[in-house]
């Protein structure tokens, strides 16, 4: 299929059943135990710093292993994957050095996603597989100052982020990307710069893709670290005119409810989810299982809070497995159709005449 008919197929697919993202990436890595010569490889054998932990760079120096994750997520029943790429723009690259190898990770790793979508599609054609571009918040926030005695100070700009951003999108869209997904937005100015530049860029290019949103609450009030409420975060970025809005990260199944529910009442789109696999334990660890996560979800599809449905931190292609079998009975949440008002959104929401 060229990229038209995915784009079609996906919105097709939305629309008979709950969509399956994958799971986590970085807990996949982890099981390969890979040390500092593996992620260097040969080509970055005599780079000058310590490259143990870039996990974006893997798709470069370890891409048979990077493509076994995603074809495992397949298996597993996942109709999407995510790039490699949560880190794969220039502000986070920075701190390997690698600012200029930005660009070619996010094709690398766009490739090496469409390649195992494309292999299972093939397997099921009446089933199509679908890739989402990760770009993840960075490690900067645009909204707070790092420095406790300097409130005032910023250490990124806005325009910074967006021409982060926006390299990165080009590079997934070249490899052969179906949807952008912005991911664990925990400052939603962050998330504004990322929506410009994804936006900028399909002018640029004269078609768009399909954009995926999806922020993370920091605490149980239910707010992202930069203050919002998740109505507000929604009445921030809806001008995207998103595929899906949603939460991932955070907590665990159960304490990403609440907020989640929020979203899902006041989003006139579809509505996805991708909790952790609990909270990390005292040894870093998820211990929530596959079987203790199904059933969470099993209630919000019955409930019907959602579209998409996936797994983030501490997450295995065990718990996407369980996670798919549980909601497969379960039709998508309806996109309900949502009276026109004037909404705006500072840290708490405000509708004209709520």
């Amino acid at each position: 299929m060229n990229r038209d008919e995915r784009i079609a197929a996906l919105h097709k697919a939305a629309s008979a059943r709950i969509l399956i993202l994958d799971g986590a990436m970085g807990t996949m890595i982890q099981r390969h135990k890979l040390g500092e010569a593996d992620y260097r490889g040969e080509r970055f054998k005599d780079w000058p710093s310590d490259l143990k932990g870039n996990n974006d760079l893997l798709v470069l120096t370890q891409p048979d292993i990077i493509r076994g994750i995603h074809e495992a997520y397949l298996a597993a029943g996942a109709d999407i994957v995510e790039t490699n790429t949560f880190n794969a723009q220039t502000v986070s690259m920075a701190d390997y050095g690698m600012e200029a190898l930005a660009y070619e990770i996010n094709v690398a790793a766009a490739k090496l996603a469409r390649e195992a979508a494309d292999k299972y599609t093939a397997l099921t054609p009446g089933r199509p597989r679908f890739v989402a571009g990760a770009i993840g918040p960075t490690n900067r926030t645009a909204s707070l100052s790092p420095d406790v005695n300097n409130p005032g100070f910023r250490n990124i700009s806005f325009d910074e982020l967006a021409a982060a951003y926006g390299s990165q999108t080009r590079g997934l869209i070249e490899g052969g990307v179906d949807v952008i997904l912005i991911e664990t937005i925990f400052d939603t100015l962050n998330a504004k710069a990322a929506g410009f530049a994804v936006k900028e860029t399909f002018d640029a290019l004269g078609f768009e893709l399909p954009i995926m949103i999806s922020g993370t609450v920091t605490d149980l009030s239910g707010r992202n670290l930069s203050g919002q409420t998740p109505e507000a975060f929604w009445y921030s970025l809806r001008h995207l005119k998103p595929f899906s809005a949603g939460l991932n990260c955070s907590f665990g199944a159960s304490q990403l409810r609440p907020p989640l529910a929020q979203i899902a009442m006041v989003a006139d789109t579809r509505v996805s989810v991708y909790a952790n696999a609990g909270l990390p334990n005292a040894m870093g660890e998820y211990d929530e299982t596959p079987e203790t996560m199904a059933e969470h979800m099993r209630g919000w599809a019955a409930d019907g809070l959602m579209n998409i449905v996936g797994g983030c931190c501490g997450t295995t292609p065990a718990h996407i497995e369980a996670i798919a079998g549980a909601v497969a009975p379960y039709p998508p949440r309806p996109i309900p159709a949502i009276e026109p008002r004037l909404r705006l959104a500072g840290l708490e929401p405000f509708v004209q005449g709520g």
